[in-house]
């Protein structure tokens, strides 16, 4: 078989004959190919999956990018305009329903994207993670690179990213019993509310074996749908620890290992199973779905603003997010009673508080059931007059609904009749048309007409991974094709129906909350937020990162829980804590949305003293002031595919130094946010980027020029912020 170079006019076919494989290049945007590597003849007997993820894949005229295919050693290169190679695949294999993409990634190119994951890394090249949906991670496996191109993987189950080849399982060690801290018991939320856990501190040991010195990725994999803990030291040094009352299963990190053995030990769980991967770091990048019909991807080539433009036009544009959801949202776990949502919606007016949004958390259907989709009127005799008197005083509710339903609920037996959920669970099978119709008949005709103004989807993904090992739409999928897309279907549903329900005349709008997320997910007018977190100093850092990886991925709308969702039981005057919190509300002030969260908490700001009264006022107040700023950025979203909160990577991607930054990032064309994060600080180093009419301190008025890192004053009152000029 001999090589073909083939220039890409507007989509080709190359027949593999000895494979029977069959390579398919569309061109379905003016900077954008879609590449599918399948097949000549299917033969899965399954029925297909819908396109859920693009609403515009039709084939259009070629813009000038071009396409060299080597058919003999199944590789393929990008072009770009001036006919310079962006992106080379050297590897598209599909065998027994697994497919494989590998790519070169030279060692100077930075990787940015996938979602929001908790390890701590924005620049992704050679990690490795496991695409899965779990409370804190939501997968969006859409890469952008610091060399001129994006990638979109077009698979809906699980994705592994850079796997690893090499693996070694970790063995439970004895501990005394007499030890000390040997358990605890801890508060945790759950799917039937909050309970307690008694956890037992267990030691995992292995040998790792190193053939040859260098950089290896490592992926720590507990063994179970949920962590509590992760925690791996090579040699006694520490290289993973983290620890919340939720994490994902999987924690990666990369790290310098010389040839030869090393012991490598874990401080996990009672319950889990540990299995440590492991792989060197290599100039190359891997996607790998293990079920699959196709090796199917779009690259896209230009900046990250064409790139990820080009994307929401695929994938669907952002619907204009509401100027009242752009100011204050407040939130706690929970409001107990409208009296209780009425009193603090007053008290902020007495006190001068800019709010928005008040927040209505889960349980508020008390006797009725999980999600009964109806108020308790023991604690809430009026939804209406409430959502009226919130609206008097110019503050919009949102209210908590869920996916999952009690079974003994009026509704949940309307769902059991008619088989609409989940084999062997309590969540609504929103795969099947038909249970998704029925579940938005329901909330339309039990919560629309209360005048409720904004939704949040909690638990989306479905919590637990939970689609692991069933079937779908009848029985017609199997689960693990569809693992990661159940929160887009979710969305989708209560989207569409919200609009088919409102008058456009009447300027109504919709806004969505959800805890997860897929490609496409912008297009049902839906924000995310990082679950439930913890509020230390490490998770603080990790939620900046983890958001500027969903921004990179080409969602806009994110958001995390201000203060951290799990608290101290004495945060209200715990002055360590109240710092922390400080810092974690002055950076969500430039954040796409503000909102504060905590669990079993009274998040108003008058019950953590004056002082922090004083600063959180300052704050809102900010946030207030920023709204024309904010609202001409919300605009450019809906109509250009715009990007808020910005990694660095998009305004200076030609500067190394910039994009080493993994917590500082530009907030709209102007203002760039410096967060600090780390405690009893008096001053903060902040790099300042090339640029040529430098940088203005929006505090001080202090100018200075770009290409430099400097050095600036800071109290607990605020953390830096510049101005572009």
């Amino acid at each position: 078989m001999k090589t073909l170079f083939i220039t890409l006019c507007a989509s080709l076919f190359i027949i593999h004959t000895s494979v029977a494989q069959q390579l398919k290049v569309t061109t379905v945007a003016k900077n954008a190919v879609r590449i599918q590597y399948s097949p000549a003849t299917p033969r899965s007997s399954t029925p297909p999956l819908p396109n859920w993820l693009y609403v515009r894949n039709n084939e259009v005229e070629s813009n000038g990018i071009s396409v060299d295919i080597d058919n003999r050693r199944n590789t393929l290169i990008v072009k770009d305009w001036a006919g310079h190679p962006v992106f080379t695949a050297t590897r598209h294999q599909l065998q027994n329903g697994e497919a494989t993409l590998t790519f070169a990634s030279p060692s100077d190119e930075c990787l940015f994207g996938l979602g929001q994951f908790q390890d701590g890394y924005s620049n992704v090249r050679g990690l490795s993670r496991r695409l899965t949906q779990v409370n804190t991670q939501i997968s969006l496996p859409m890469l952008l690179s610091s060399k001129g191109y994006g990638i979109l993987w077009n698979n809906y189950g699980m994705t592994e990213f850079n796997p690893c080849s090499q693996s070694v399982r970790l063995n439970p060690q004895t501990i005394k019993q007499s030890d000390d801290q040997t358990t605890e018991v801890v508060n945790v939320t759950s799917t039937e509310g909050g309970k307690q856990e008694v956890r037992r501190r267990n030691i995992f040991e292995a040998t790792l074996d190193i053939a040859e010195t260098g950089d290896y990725t490592l992926l720590l994999d507990v063994g179970q749908k949920m962590a509590r803990r992760h925690n791996l030291t090579i040699d006694g040094q520490t290289v993973v620890n983290m620890q919340n009352l939720w994490l994902p299963p999987t924690a990666s990190t990369i790290v310098r290992l010389e040839k030869g053995q090393h012991t490598v030990t874990a401080e996990l769980t009672k319950d889990d199973q540990p299995t440590l991967y492991y792989n060197k770091v290599k100039d190359e990048t891997t996607f790998r779905s293990p079920v699959a019909e196709a090796v199917d991807y779009t690259v896209f080539v230009g900046s990250p603003d064409e790139i990820i433009a080009t994307y929401r036009e695929l994938t669907g544009p952002c619907p204009l997010m509401p100027s009242w959801a752009l100011g204050y949202i407040h939130c706690r776990e929970r409001f107990h009673s409208s009296q209780e949502i009425l009193e603090t919606a007053n008290r902020f007016l007495d006190e001068q508080l800019p709010v928005d949004v008040l927040v209505q958390d889960w349980q508020y259907w008390g006797k009725y059931g999980w999600n009964s989709m109806q108020f308790d009127e023991a604690n809430y005799p009026d939804p209406k007059a409430l959502t009226d008197s919130l609206h008097r005083m110019g503050i919009r509710l949102m209210v908590s609904v869920w996916s999952k339903i009690d079974k003994n609920s009026e509704v949940g037996r309307e769902m059991l009749a008619n088989d609409y959920y989940i084999p062997g669970t309590d969540w609504i099978d929103f795969f099947n048309p038909d249970a998704a119709t029925g579940y938005w008949r329901n909330f339309h005709e039990r919560l629309v007409p209360l005048g409720i103004d904004a939704w949040w989807q909690d638990a989306t993904e479905p919590e637990n991974d939970d689609l692991v090992g069933r079937r779908v739409n009848r029985g017609q999928w199997a689960g693990e094709q569809v693992r990661n897309v159940y929160p887009l279907l979710v969305n989708k549903t209560v989207y569409e129906g919200l609009k088919a329900s409102t008058n456009p005349s009447k300027g109504e709008d919709t806004f969505i909350l959800t805890r997860c997320g897929f490609p496409g997910i912008q297009r049902y007018g839906s924000a995310l937020w990082s679950g439930d977190v913890g509020n230390d100093w490490e998770t603080f850092r990790r939620q900046i990162v983890a958001g500027l990886g969903v921004q990179a991925a080409g969602v806009p709308w994110w958001t995390y829980d201000a203060g951290g969702f799990f608290r101290p039981g004495d945060q209200y005057t715990n002055q360590d804590y109240i710092e922390r919190m400080l810092r974690w509300i002055e950076t969500s002030v430039y954040l796409p949305l503000m909102r504060v969260h905590g669990y079993m908490s009274n998040t108003e700001p008058w019950n953590y003293g004056a002082e922090a009264q004083a600063i959180i006022g300052d704050c809102l107040q900010e946030r207030e002031s920023l709204l024309p700023y904010l609202e001409e950025c919300a605009r450019r979203i809906a109509t250009e595919g715009y990007t808020l909160m910005r990694p660095l990577v998009f305004d200076f991607a030609d500067d190394p130094e910039a994009l080493k930054q993994k917590y500082e990032y530009m907030f709209g064309p102007t203002l760039l946010i410096s967060p600090v994060t780390e405690p009893g600080v008096t001053e903060w180093r902040t790099y300042l980027p090339p640029n040529k009419d430098g940088w203005r301190d929006k505090r001080t008025g202090q100018h200075y020029e770009g290409g430099q890192y400097v050095t600036t004053p800071v109290t607990k009152a605020f953390i830096p912020v510049f101005e572009r000029q």
